[in-house]
């Protein structure tokens, strides 16, 4: 431990900052308001928080030596700077890397989206969910989210199967992140059908009803004078007594041990084949009046069901203990309609999360396809919470589990597709992800299905370090056609030491079509000097929205000591395109030019669109930097706040107004109004 702390004291170079004479410039120009004599106890105060911060992250390493850093920098490529609040140094161009897109990359835009809407038109209206979730494909690497979800919606308009309709409902759900409103919960209803967990499970394709107001309100109110609180439209409830004359009338009877079960013998036939052969063909059964039903399992109370249900063709009311049984009994002598009964039944009692886990061993040990899907629905609709469950990881994630989903009806590449996004977003690097992208690949169809989980599962290694397995899934990935793919074969084997191989594929590339701005970028990545600026030049005329060779560029300008012309060069992307690297990298800068309030401005703007945002290599949370930053700012009290976010507002300066708009909440969390401004800001 005290050897740590000494090599990190001597990698901070403490000993010579405390020699100058001061250890922390104060920028006057930021104005603090306190006058002259008091820089000095700000750096003070200031170099005691930088030492506190530096204490927790040595201890912090000891005790999680085993875990891995968020990303993995070398300690002998960090530079640290004396007399600036850079603990972990100034950013570096031999560190910066263009980001690989998980999702698919066309060299043609609009003509794979023209394509895809030829497909779609050329389709049948109910075949048309397959074509609209490739347009969700596509969409996804925009950086407008309202193209996904309009293409997810339509997926689900023209959905024609529960499977589908449960998937593609809580997948628009989550788009909203409503499992982060407090107060709600899972089986909450919109009030469309489009997203109705009660309209999801009715089976048949209607696409003009899923924007319909749904029945969810009308709903309630009959399950409230119900017991059994199942849809009316979908079970019928006999609420007649039972006939006593029926019973003196059988003409058979079923015994269960001592009890007996009248019948109708014409009446249990009618339920499958099976019955009808036994009480009606050449089986000793036929000849019987009384059967001993005693070895089969079944209880009088099942049996007693099933006898109302052959003379009514209706459910009465039923404890769900003996739906379940009579449930098996049904798959077991295969009458079909008493089982479509019992699953519709116990599908419309999963409400929540305890109902799902305890009813889905049920549904897929019976193969009811409506019992699954209900279960489904819950634990997509509790995404990404249901997913610390063991057991429904395992069911979704095992091979085992997917075969069990599939023979009841419910493995799909929509299923997975959703899933695997899901755990992207969470943990990338997870085994989770893998597992799920495992599932993923073996569901997918040849074509865009292929090409998106090839793609993928090479992203997520690539992400793991495991540049071998990357390398192979992204060359599949070329071969079932999908040409950015070779971003990553050539990043792999950069990765693993072959620069000059992966130079000529890249080469190859540009060669072989026609250019686009992402194949100069990732070339750059290979070449040295001028020919690097060259080719991040033609990336940027090709296409102006990538912002590797701005940052690049910048970071140069920087390493030259020309901060101001890197934070001019910064500022040309962040003009039209808002991204947390990019303010990150600004704020670098206006650190390094003691610039305080600037920078302060930017990490309040990152956190605002990423709360978890980590700075300065993933090494320190952004709210630990507002800390160190805010002694030395101008501090505003919540009526200068207003005026500031008044002036920043009618000047149309988004990301101060998104900056003081986070002071605001620090200091007053509950505010609705700063949540609705700050609403208005992030769709704009």
């Amino acid at each position: 431990m005290q050897h740590n702390i000494f090599q990190t004291m001597r990698s901070l170079k403490i000993i010579e900052g405390c020699k100058g004479t001061q250890v922390y410039a104060i920028n006057p120009s930021s104005g603090t308001g306190t006058g002259a004599g008091t820089g000095s106890g700000i750096g003070d105060k200031l170099l005691q928080q930088l030492h506190d911060h530096i204490k927790s992250q040595t201890l912090r390493t000891k005790s999680n030596r085993n875990m891995q850093p968020p990303i993995a920098t070398p300690p002998s490529e960090v530079v640290f700077c004396d007399g600036s609040l850079l603990p972990y140094g100034l950013p570096m161009t031999n560190l910066l890397e263009p980001k690989i897109e998980s999702s698919l990359v066309s060299l043609d835009f609009v003509e794979t989206l023209a394509s895809a809407y030829r497909r779609a038109e050329d389709r049948p209206q109910f075949e048309r969910t397959e074509v609209f979730l490739e347009q969700c494909t596509i969409f996804r690497g925009l950086a407008d989210p309202k193209l996904f979800r309009r293409s997810l919606r339509s997926a689900r308009q023209h959905a024609t199967n529960v499977h589908d309709k449960i998937v593609l409902a809580a997948w628009l759900r989550y788009e909203r992140r409503e499992d982060e409103l407090i107060g709600s919960t899972s089986m909450d209803c919109s009030g469309r059908n489009l997203e109705c967990p009660r309209a999801t499970l009715e089976p048949g394709y209607d696409p003009e009803s899923v924007f319909d107001p749904c029945p969810c309100t009308h709903a309630r109110a009959r399950d409230r004078d119900s017991d059994d609180g199942y849809s009316a439209t979908m079970i019928e409830v006999d609420d007649e007594p039972c006939s006593t004359s029926e019973e003196e009338n059988g003409d058979m009877s079923f015994f269960v041990g001592e009890d007996e079960i009248r019948c109708n013998r014409f009446n249990m036939a009618s339920l499958s084949r099976p019955f009808k052969t036994m009480l009606y063909g050449e089986f000793i059964e036929s000849k019987r009046e009384n059967i001993n039903f005693s070895q089969n399992c079944f209880s009088v109370e099942a049996l007693t069901a099933a006898k109302e249900f052959s003379r009514s063709k209706r459910l009465s009311h039923l404890e769900p203990k003996v739906v379940l049984e009579l449930l098996s009994l049904a798959n077991r002598f295969c009458c079909d309609e008493m089982k479509h009964a019992c699953d519709a039944h116990l599908a419309f009692l999963v409400c929540e999360m305890e109902d799902a886990l305890l009813l889905v061993e049920y549904g897929l040990e019976e193969t009811a396809y409506l019992l699954v899907a209900a279960c489904l629905q819950v634990f997509l609709r509790e995404l990404p919470g249901s997913m610390q469950c063991p057991s429904v990881v395992k069911m979704f994630c095992s091979p085992e589990g997917r075969d069990r989903l599939a023979m009841a009806g419910h493995a799909s590449f929509m299923l997975y597709y959703f899933l695997s996004q899901i755990s992207m977003e969470e943990e990338m690097r997870s085994n989770t992800t893998v597992m799920l992208l495992e599932r993923l690949v073996e569901c997918a169809k040849d074509g865009w299905e292929k090409q998106v989980a090839f793609h993928q599962m090479g992203v997520v290694m690539l992400e793991r370090k495991e540049y071998k397995d990357a390398q192979h899934w992204f060359q599949a990935a070329v071969e079932a056609g999908h040409v950015y793919s070779v971003v990553g074969v050539a990043r792999a084997k950069y990765k693993r030491g072959h620069t000059y191989s992966a130079y000529k594929l890249m080469n190859s590339l540009l060669s072989e079509h026609k250019p686009v701005g992402w194949m100069y970028q990732e070339r750059s990545l290979y070449c040295m000097g001028k020919e690097k600026l060259m080719d991040l030049q033609s990336a940027t005329d090709l296409d102006p929205t990538l912002s590797f060779p701005y940052k690049f560029r910048a970071v140069s300008f920087l390493e030259e000591n020309k901060i101001g012309s890197a934070i001019a060069e910064i500022n040309k992307i962040i003009g039209f395109k808002v991204s947390s690297d990019c303010l990150e990298l600004r704020a670098w800068f206006l650190i390094a030019m003691e610039d305080y309030e600037g920078a302060l401005r930017d990490v309040r703007a990152i956190l605002t669109l990423d709360p978890n945002y980590m700075m300065f290599y993933g090494h320190m949370h952004g709210e630990h930097l507002i800390e160190l930053l805010s002694p030395v700012v101008q501090q505003w009290c919540q009526a200068d706040c207003w005026m500031q976010l008044y002036d920043r507002w009618s000047s149309v300066d988004d990301i101060g107004s998104l900056a003081v708009v986070h002071q605001m909440l620090a200091n007053d969390p509950g505010k609705s109004l700063l949540r609705f401004r700050q609403s208005l800001l992030l769709l704009r």
